[in-house]
């Protein structure tokens, strides 16, 4: 092996080994308070969807998951948005994002209830799941809406700045009424890798998460860390534009280390009664 190889490998082990720590310390805090028990790691990303933390997302606030957990009582999750949510190619309900990342989610937060509603709607454009997202609340009352969005605004070339005013307004609403929300963005595919109207999307979500201060899922990021580092690998379907089976267990792998990393970066400590 050398000399460059060698330091990367090095770097991912210790990365990987610096977030297992991690998980380690916060599990152990969260089993601290009585009727709360926590594994003593959570399950680290698999060997094909691993990329570097910072390809995933940056660590953001989500103050109503953390009182959710703190009071240990159910943490109800909303799943919203499009094909990549609804879950087209996946082989059943059970391969879905959703439904992998409530199992993930659950197993790294032993004694603690998951319950992911998924209402994800094939070809959606950011203003419709908007008109969606307040009745979908009132009915659900989620701790925590995850709006995966983006692709389809692209490809509609829906213009930025009212992608933009939508996707702030729904937020400032979410706000409002004491819901987190997590943005989960587009995918990574050849196809428009060099669409300048796919960036331009791209771009205000990263814009948005950063001045609104919420945790923003870089899917496009992670996916084209696996596409670059893993040529064997497929994560997209024969129309590369909906996710297969691999795409769905990364997609589900990189939202629950986003959400998790969050909340021990933040400090959530569950309190005794």
């Amino acid at each position: 092996m050398g000399i460059g190889m060698a330091r990367k490998a090095t770097g991912g082990l210790a990365e990987r080994t610096a977030l297992a720590l991690a998980f380690a310390i916060f599990a152990s805090a969260f089993s601290s308070a009585e009727e709360a028990p926590a594994p003593a790691m959570a399950p680290p990303l698999s060997a094909s969807c691993y990329v570097p933390a910072s390809d995933i997302a940056a660590p953001a606030s989500l103050p109503n998951v953390a009182a959710a957990l703190q009071e240990r009582r159910t943490v109800r999750i909303l799943a919203i948005g499009s094909s990549s949510t609804s879950g087209v190619g996946a082989p059943s309900n059970g391969k879905s994002y959703s439904s992998q990342l409530e199992q993930i989610l659950e197993h790294a937060l032993k004694g603690v209830d998951i319950e992911i509603i998924n209402r994800g709607v094939t070809g959606e454009v950011a203003e419709t799941t908007a008109e969606r997202v307040k009745s979908e609340v009132v009915i659900n009352r989620p701790d925590l809406v995850l709006w995966q969005l983006g692709t389809n605004d692209a490809l509609a070339r829906i213009d930025p700045g009212d992608f933009e005013a939508t996707v702030r307004s729904t937020i400032g609403w979410l706000k409002e009424n004491r819901i987190d929300v997590v943005l989960v963005g587009q995918q990574y595919t050849t196809r428009f890798a060099r669409d300048a109207n796919y960036s331009a999307i791209r771009d205000s979500l990263q814009r948005i998460a950063a001045e609104e201060n919420i945790l923003y899922v870089r899917r496009y990021d992670a996916m084209r860390f696996i596409a670059k580092a893993h040529a064997n690998l497929e994560l997209m379907s024969r129309d590369n534009f909906h996710l297969n089976d691999l795409g769905y267990q990364c997609m589900a792998e990189h939202v629950a280390h986003a959400v998790i990393v969050s909340l021990f970066v933040k400090g959530v400590r569950p309190t005794k009664d």
